[in-house]
């Protein structure tokens, strides 16, 4: 059993990264001394070793670490099939729900959680809101349309909590209702080897402190489209990132505002986000 500058020394990572890889992705299992030491055996230096080299071939962290923990590394990406889509959308538009689910399995069944999202969800959810924006369909479809779509990724949740990753509080700003975003991003999240507490929409921030204090949260993720509602919550939000690992995401979002309350800006695309805190 070693200490753990020697395991860096043998697998050519430093401590660092050595312990954030421990933290992140469980690929480390060290036992402990009497004065609380860490000790490492020679399984540990292999996966390093391992797990390094895949890195150096192209792979994500995240990727590798899964390959590393036994998990089969994922295939290449599949390109959406359009026609699919085109028939969620039309489906949805025409307030049949059936068709929309069966076109959502059939596109689950295709391609990955991640490219389901960014090519077909997020988008199609985008240009029906801006129809209904613009006055070409009815509230009752935008409605219809939500409360689909919601439901079927919050089925998709299911289980996002468990695993041994990093700790991620989610939750939308006060007054925010507009969480499919936040949703999705949870979602691409997860299978970046995180674990998710979901507290979803207008979430006063006063809660968030205890909660992430008891959870033994890692990072608390706060998500709105509407600027004023950061703003509004300015304060809140930086008593938070005084004490707590804080980012920002949604459109309402901005440099200035994560700067000032000790926050981390998130791409306005959420599987890019999530991409990036899982890499």
């Amino acid at each position: 059993m070693i200490r753990i500058g020697e395991v860096a020394k043998r697998a050519g990572v430093s401590s660092e990264v050595l312990r954030a890889w421990e933290r992140r992705y469980d690929v480390l299992h060290p036992e402990r001394t009497e004065g609380g030491f860490r000790l490492y055996g020679d399984a540990d230096v292999a996966r390093i070793r391992r797990m390094r080299a895949l890195i150096d071939e192209g792979m994500s962290a995240a990727e590798a670490a899964r390959v590393v923990r036994g998990a089969p590394a994922a295939a290449a990406e599949r390109p959406l099939p359009l026609e699919l889509a085109e028939t969620l959308e039309r489906a949805l538009l025409g307030l049949d729900a059936t068709t929309a689910h069966d076109a959502i399995d059939a596109l689950l069944g295709a391609v990955s959680v991640e490219t389901f999202l960014r090519d077909a969800a997020l988008p199609i959810l985008h240009r029906i809101g801006d129809r209904w924006a613009a006055g070409e369909i009815t509230v009752a479809h935008e409605h219809f349309v939500t409360s689909l779509v919601r439901g079927r990724l919050i089925g998709l949740a299911r289980g996002w909590d468990r695993g041994s990753g990093r700790h991620a509080l989610l939750a939308c700003a006060p007054g925010e209702l507009h969480d499919m975003g936040l949703i999705a991003f949870g979602l691409a999240l997860a299978r970046g080897g995180w674990r998710i507490l979901y507290l979803g929409q207008n979430t006063p921030l006063d809660a968030l402190a205890s909660v992430a204090h008891n959870e033994r949260i890692d990072l608390v993720v706060v998500s709105s489209v509407d600027p004023a509602r950061f703003t509004a919550a300015a304060a809140e939000l930086r008593t938070v990132g005084r004490h707590l690992g804080l980012a920002l995401g949604g459109a309402g979002a901005t440099a200035e505002l994560a700067k000032k309350v000790h926050a981390r800006l998130l791409p306005d695309d959420p599987i890019a986000a999530a991409r990036e805190l899982a890499g």
